[in-house]
């Protein structure tokens, strides 16, 4: 089977989660300047096989997106050029950061680590590919 990826986008560093070959299991995977995240999958893709790209849909309280889904939104567009057979899901990331510094704290992570946001972010990515493949 093929792997299963999610994104946290962010404007600076995107973090990113994949899925074992079977589709049961999330981990963090890394952080990349979102400046590099294309490169950087495009070298992911010729080593595995990726049948999904899940990409975090940021929404405030109100119902409405963070100005960040603009960016989102076209990286997706380019995305799909580049990459037209892999499926792409949203799923909505409000509380991921707060959830996956929670998650941090309670596995035990040093308060110093705790700062290092490439660690956040990919495990944000990973709470949120945790919630595509629940609602699977």
């Amino acid at each position: 089977m093929a792997r299963i990826l999610a994104l946290d986008y962010g404007g600076k560093r995107t973090g990113i989660a994949s899925t074992d070959p079977l589709q049961i299991i999330a981990s963090p995977l890394t952080t990349v300047q979102t400046n590099d995240l294309m490169d950087y999958l495009s070298k992911y893709f010729q080593t595995e096989v990726v049948s999904d790209l899940v990409v975090g849909q940021p929404t405030r309280h109100d119902g409405s997106f963070s100005a960040i889904e603009k960016y989102i939104l076209i990286f997706i567009e380019k995305f799909r050029k580049k990459f037209p057979l892999i499926n792409i899901h949203r799923v909505n990331e409000m509380y991921t950061s707060q959830e996956a510094m929670k998650a941090l704290v309670a596995s035990g992570v040093k308060k110093k680590d705790r700062r290092n946001k490439n660690l956040l972010d990919s495990t944000a990515a990973t709470l949120i590919l945790q919630e595509f493949l629940y609602e699977q």
